[in-house]
């Protein structure tokens, strides 16, 4: 890797990450082994495994992972694979009535990844053998935890607790620490960016290209109605003290989240939390953005927008849920020609890694800071 120390220089004087960041393989293999395997990334949302029994199969960092809800709501995450002759468990998502069954000799596991039965192990119709201890043979745990919907985990094992990690974001939006709707497939909007990871939360990250590359946004949540949000550690984003959208013709707004302070009735914020989950937070309603890199110049992005009360669900908001969903659906894809369009521009042999304003970019500017950082360790 390319030495790194300037990028952490402060913003007056740093330029950006270099291109190798970006567009190498190598570069990209080592920020899968230290910033996505060291640390705490998201793999998935709890509203896809929403009932008991639910499994869903994911590939993260290369390995086959399996999220399951279990019998007492509680999402564990284990690797997707049997203790026997390493058969991949389930290929699909599926709604359990039973077991987690290998589809190969049939040893079974409950939903929290206990061996339970093991056919024919000690010869036909002779379930158990002094050699195989049931209890020594659980799934593969990968230590996990959810936090607004979001399904983290920790593949290294040893990084500090999420709670202690996140929290300063928890703390920051701990008013909005409350149940969470999702209404379903209207309100699920899905990304192939064809760019790095990195410049999609970058991009995320400051309002400085607000009137440039969204102009109705910028319409009602002008860029001098925003501010910058820093974090010591793993955060950063921006906030607006203006944000009153026009969903319905009527003027009807959606039930707002309950107790929140005055900051919210015309506020929201919008926040990275490293390395790959973008959240927004307003009165009425919060999105997830889960950012799943494909190689150094592909990304994948899941976006799911959650409501306040159940009764959203209804057909009495249906075409306001629909107006929402297309607002963001709108203000995203504008975004897709810019992340694009700088994931070309890191092909040009003589740009080294830019320079930050000093006053607009200091989001940006942190997240590059973290980086460096973390991949400098």
């Amino acid at each position: 890797m390319t030495n790194l120390r300037n990028v952490m220089s402060p913003i007056e004087t740093a330029n950006g990450l270099p291109n190798e960041c970006y567009v190498d393989d190598e570069a990209y293999r080592h920020e899968q082994d230290t910033l996505f395997r060291d640390g705490w990334a998201a793999i998935g949302f709890g509203k896809d495994i929403a009932e008991p029994g639910m499994a869903r199969p994911v590939t993260f960092l290369g390995i086959p992972m399996l999220m399951i809800r279990n019998t007492g709501g509680e999402v564990n995450v284990f690797q997707n694979v049997c203790r026997h002759r390493g058969m991949i468990l389930i290929e699909e998502p599926v709604r359990l009535r039973g077991p987690i069954t290998c589809p190969y000799h049939a040893w079974a596991y409950d939903l929290d990844g206990n061996l339970r039965r093991t056919p024919h192990v000690g010869g036909p119709d002779v379930d158990t053998h002094d050699s195989v201890k049931t209890c020594d043979l659980p799934l593969i745990r990968v230590r996990s935890h959810v936090w607004r919907d979001v399904i983290f985990v920790n593949v290294g094992g040893a990084a500090p607790a999420f709670e202690e990690m996140a929290a300063a974001l928890i703390n920051r939006w701990k008013e909005f620490d409350q149940p969470l709707v999702h209404t379903g497939t209207d309100s699920s909007i899905t990304f192939t960016l064809q760019c790095n990871w990195k410049l999609a939360v970058e991009n995320y990250c400051e309002a400085y290209h607000l009137p440039f590359v969204h102009p109705a946004l910028n319409s009602y949540s002008r860029l001098e109605d925003h501010y910058n949000i820093l974090d010591d550690g793993g955060f950063a984003g921006q906030g607006t003290t203006v944000y009153q959208p026009q969903i319905s013709a009527d003027g009807r707004r959606f039930p707002s989240f309950t107790g929140l302070s005055s900051q919210w009735d015309a506020g929201a914020e919008y926040i990275a939390l490293f390395p790959n989950v973008l959240l927004g937070v307003h009165k009425d309603h919060a999105f997830a953005i889960l950012l799943l890199p494909d190689g150094p110049g592909r990304t994948r992005e899941q976006v799911e927008i959650y409501y306040a009360d159940e009764a959203v669900r209804g057909d009495a908001f249906a075409e306001m849920r629909a107006t929402n969903t297309e607002m963001w659906q709108t203000v995203f894809a504008e975004d897709v020609g810019v992340v694009e369009g700088m994931q070309r521009g890191r092909h040009a042999t003589g740009y080294d890694g830019g320079k930050f304003s000093a006053v607009m970019d200091a989001p940006t500017h942190h997240f590059h800071s973290w980086v460096a950082g973390a991949l400098s360790r």
